[in-house]
């Protein structure tokens, strides 16, 4: 017997939460896109799964298109869906077919989003106090910047996961690969700052491995440090909107820039396929293409 609806998607969402071991930011975008296309089935009065043929699929890309939903996230709720399927098809034998035969929308090329120097430069000076939060802060933004991890990755560290002696950081990517990060004397230094000085006092009477921790000494969120982040840019003036992801960027755009190589980078992010580094090629290549046409006499 095939659970109803409601409860297949729970039952989805809890697969990729524990057994994909998905990021919580992952999983909370899935279960948003699960919610916004069960909404739709029940508007147009579909109650089985097995109902879902290429034409609805069709309609529902249409609707989202008519909500003026960008591509990206049309996109994404493709993948989300289609996904979503292929679970239920592996385990009830439903029908997937309706979502593997449409195309993603056609993405306009944007090149990811880094801080130049003196940016990066006015986001650390903002961190400069020697109050306990002042401490947390800075040692988080240099270790973003340091190592190029990912937020999810970040928010996981453990005390323990941090080698002070040979200044380097395990960190769990995806697909609960394993890797060993360095980094260097700034960070090392904040590091060392915040562990002695400020975590322990942010802890108070609470009891956890966790590396970051809120000024309730709770574990540090993804949302949380996208929350720190966004009070560091509003002290430093920056016009800009800041993401966890965007100091990676900024990282492996600056390595590649001094001439670090690729497949380095590659492994220093923790991309498994090198066309997923080779974006900041694209970047460091505009940057010197613009340098030139702004300096040389003849160009």
């Amino acid at each position: 017997m095939i659970p109803e609806i409601k409860q297949l998607a729970d039952e989805y969402v809890s697969y990729i939460r524990l057994e994909k071991n998905y990021s919580s930011y992952t999983v909370a975008e899935y279960e948003n896109d699960l919610r916004d296309f069960l909404l739709f089935l029940q508007e147009e009065g579909i109650e089985k799964l097995e109902e879902v043929d290429y034409p609805v699929a069709r309609l529902y890309i249409t609707r989202l298109y008519d909500r003026s939903y960008a591509k990206t996230s049309i996109s994404r709720k493709i993948s989300a869906i289609r996904s979503f399927y292929t679970f239920m098809n592996a385990r009830y034998g439903i029908e997937d077919q309706a979502f593997r035969l449409l195309y993603h929308p056609k993405q306009e090329e944007r090149l990811p989003a880094f801080f130049y120097q003196q940016e990066l430069e006015k986001l650390f000076e903002v961190t400069m106090g020697e109050d306990f939060r002042s401490l947390r802060d800075r040692a988080l933004l240099e270790l973003l910047y340091a190592t190029g991890i990912r937020v999810g990755e970040l928010v996981e560290i453990e005390v323990q996961d941090v080698d002070h002696y040979l200044s380097i950081v395990k960190v769990m990517g995806k697909g609960r690969k394993e890797r060993f990060v360095p980094f260097g004397s700034f960070a090392e230094e904040a590091l060392q700052n915040y562990i002695e000085s400020s975590r322990p006092q942010l802890m108070k009477q609470k009891k956890h491995a966790k590396l970051f921790v809120n000024l309730r000494g709770d574990p540090l969120t993804d949302r949380g440090v996208r929350y720190v982040l966004d009070g560091l840019m509003e002290k430093a003036s920056l016009h800009t909107n800041i993401t966890p992801h965007m100091i990676r960027h900024t990282f492996a755009t600056h390595l590649l820039g001094a001439g670090a190589d690729l497949r380095s980078v590659q492994e220093l992010l923790g991309h498994s396929h090198l066309s997923s580094t080779q974006v900041y090629t694209h970047i460091t290549n505009e940057h010197l293409r613009q340098t030139y046409l702004q300096t040389h006499p003849r160009a």
